[in-house]
């Protein structure tokens, strides 16, 4: 990817890394376990984020 990257492709990378990060502690706990985990989760090596 290019060192120099489109204001557009900057905020969308910054807004994909924001999202991915755990379910908070508090989440879990007020919820009773309901809400443990994160379906979109995504790990850099094994899934792509397509067209950014």
């Amino acid at each position: 990817m290019a060192r120099n990257k489109h204001l557009a492709r900057k905020l969308r990378l910054a807004r994909a890394t924001k999202s991915n990060s755990a379910v908070p502690v508090w989440v879990v706990v007020k919820t009773r376990r309901r809400v443990s985990f994160r379906p979109k989760l995504r790990h850099w090596r094994r899934t792509k984020l397509g067209n950014v």
